[in-house]
């Protein structure tokens, strides 16, 4: 059995031994033997931990050392030819003190986990949200079944969007039931994660984040999902959005706060990213339709360096007439950290006293908003 940690940059570089518990895994899938391999990652203290071990028999065995319950991702090399990620047979799990059993006729990804109380837990959601995926895949299975003709169809695609939209709805639904009702563990938590996805409403996630016990709360995850809201809370709806400054096309210095007095669409895009080039055309027609209503657009590239030409190339190519800046530091760049974004396109609709009053407007919904805040049809 092998182990690689991985320390994790600035981490502290002892932990409390005595608060640490022992996990034991034992494992069963199908009859394979070497060269076949077993992987588990998880996270230990400050540390990433990657530990291996042969497959013989069909038969494998983990254990280790937590200084709290985890998530972790138990992988199964069937060849010995190493992780794969494009056919990696995985299966993600809690691991807590104590011993749990992993057991599957032919596949880490179909089998069954037994003995961990976090597991079953995590199992009850799965469950409960099986039906939802189901029809999910089938939006996009119907989709993908269309003719080209009706992919483009704005009226076929809206009812599909629609039905995902309401789908959507009712796995919030059902995950934000299940932390109410088991505030105690960390999978409500990770559920809560979920939720938000990369663009947490605040509004949204804080109420159910105070509802979880102090016990999940102290943990290092609920310590470093405090911090994080504590940073999302002065982006929510209401606050007046953070001041920064960076520089435009031509090097001059450009300050959010230069636009109080109009409504401002601070928009987050990057010149290689696909989702936001084709964004761009309902963006373009929409400052079109109220660049003379008082609004206007500071957009942020996420370019880097090495890219500059290519972000003064797309600025051009896609008709973005509007005031363009960046510090071409890719995801480092100051102000997306400023504005917690982990995705693009993202945008924050701003208004003339600085005040956030909508998010993550795309498609037809910026112009929607701006048709109703300046009384037009």
């Amino acid at each position: 059995m092998k182990k690689l940690f991985f320390l994790v940059a600035g981490a502290f570089p002892m932990m409390l031994m005595a608060q640490q518990a022992t996990f034991t895994l034992n494992g069963t899938v199908d009859h394979l033997n070497a060269p076949a391999k077993a992987y588990l990652t998880y996270r230990s203290g400050t540390q990433t931990v990657v530990d291996t071990t042969d497959i013989a028999q069909g038969a494998f065995h983990f254990t280790g050392k937590l200084d709290e319950p985890t998530q972790a991702y138990l992988l199964v090399d069937h060849d010995g030819t190493g992780v794969k990620r494009s056919d990696n047979d995985m299966i993600p799990l809690y691991l807590e003190a104590g011993t749990l059993t992993v057991t599957s006729p032919d596949s880490a990804s179909n089998a069954i986990i037994s003995g961990s109380e976090l597991n079953a837990i995590n199992q009850s959601l799965l469950d409960q949200l099986k039906p939802i995926e189901a029809k999910q895949k089938a939006v996009y299975a119907k989709y993908a079944a269309a003719t080209p003709e009706q992919q483009q169809s704005k009226v076929f695609t809206s009812q599909l969007e629609d039905e995902f939209n309401a789908l959507d709805l009712e796995q919030k639904g059902i995950i934000k039931k299940f932390i109410q009702a088991h505030p105690q563990t960390i999978v409500s938590l990770d559920a809560l994660k979920s939720l938000g996805g990369y663009t947490p409403d605040y509004n949204e996630v804080a109420p159910l984040f105070a509802s979880l016990s102090d016990k999940v709360k102290n943990t290092q995850a609920g310590k470093a999902y405090a911090e994080m809201l504590g940073k999302l809370k002065t982006l929510a709806i209401g606050a007046i959005a953070p001041d920064f400054t960076q520089n435009d096309t031509l090097g001059h210095p450009v300050k959010l706060s230069d636009f109080r007095g109009k409504y401002v669409l601070l928009d987050f895009w990057a010149s290689w990213c696909g989702p936001c080039r084709r964004e761009n055309p309902n963006v373009v027609k929409t400052y079109n339709e109220f660049k003379d209503k008082n609004f206007t657009i500071l957009s942020v590239s996420l370019d880097n360096e090495n890219g500059r030409q290519a972000w003064l190339d797309a600025i051009k190519k896609d008709g973005l007439t509007w005031t363009q800046v960046s510090d071409l530091q890719y995801w480092n760049n100051a102000a997306a950290q400023l504005y917690q974004v982990r995705s693009i396109p993202q945008n924050f609709l701003i208004d003339p006293q600085g005040k956030i009053i909508a998010k993550d407007l795309r498609g037809d919904a910026l112009a929607a908003k701006l048709a109703a805040i300046f009384g037009t049809k």
